[in-house]
């Protein structure tokens, strides 16, 4: 597609994060990523299956989690439901690593089976920016939208993301675009996916223009940021407040619903 061969932006809501990502890891040869925007995605998993705030009986919630969790790496969940794909149960890993059929591929978690090619893609990236709620209500633990999780075998230890193997052994190159400062972790207040027009216009929007700026994490001090411009914008969202009103160039994709 010639209208991107300068590159384009990929802004994620929740599981719509790990389709983009997919984007930029698994499909070799594609016009290059040049700003990835994850906003509360699910990117080291979830110790649990998700439900949405609307589901207020909580005993309905109870009955399908643990069936859930019961049976998570079986084909049948695998291939009908699709948070089974990025479900990861700290006390199960080695039936995660076995049966789970994307995240482990996507993080490059099996130490036999790591694709050097989607560390490549993946830190060709100009900028990454990790977007949390601070009163999220689906990713459990919060920290996976930043690629924390929990320590394996249990549930009560968080490691945050540069404690993490996927982090110190750079298995995708998440350190790599650290290092460079290319990563921002950001947290911003709010539940799950919901996100101000203020944070929106702060944290967002910059990276859909032009000439994008670097928002440092503090949100005090902007940097122009030079490089290829961005053609076009793909977001994985129903609906960003914001984002229409400052980039004319704004493609709307379906979600990847959770």
């Amino acid at each position: 597609m010639k209208e991107l061969k300068k590159g384009y932006n990929i802004v994620g809501l929740s599981q719509g994060t790990l389709i983009g990502r997919g984007i930029v890891e698994f499909c070799e040869g594609a016009p290059p990523v040049n700003n990835f925007i994850s906003i509360g995605g699910p990117q080291a998993g979830i110790a649990s299956v998700p439900h949405h705030t609307y589901t207020n009986i909580s005993a309905v919630r109870g009955i399908a989690n643990n069936i859930l969790r019961a049976g998570v790496y079986s084909d049948y969940a695998q291939n009908q439901f699709a948070p089974s794909g990025y479900t990861k149960i700290p006390e199960n890993m080695k039936g995660y690593l076995k049966s789970c059929k994307f995240l482990p591929k996507l993080n490059n978690e099996r130490p036999d089976d790591r694709n050097p090619v989607y560390k490549r893609r993946f830190t060709g990236l100009k900028n990454l920016i990790l977007i949390m709620s601070e009163n999220e209500t689906i990713i459990k633990p919060k920290e996976s939208s930043w690629f924390g999780f929990y320590k394996d075998g249990n549930t009560k230890k968080i490691l945050q993301p540069r404690q993490t193997k996927l982090y110190i052994e750079d298995w995708i190159g998440l350190k790599a675009l650290d290092k460079a400062g290319r990563v921002k972790f950001i947290k911003v207040a709010g539940v799950h996916i919901e996100l101000s027009d203020v944070d929106t216009k702060k944290y967002v929007v910059p990276y859909l223009q032009k000439k994008w700026r670097r928002v440092m994490e503090s949100g005090d001090t902007e940097a122009e940021h030079g490089g290829a411009e961005a053609v076009t914008t793909t977001t994985t969202t129903r609906n960003l407040n914001g984002v229409r009103e400052y980039s004319n160039k704004l493609e709307i994709i379906k979600e990847g619903n959770m």
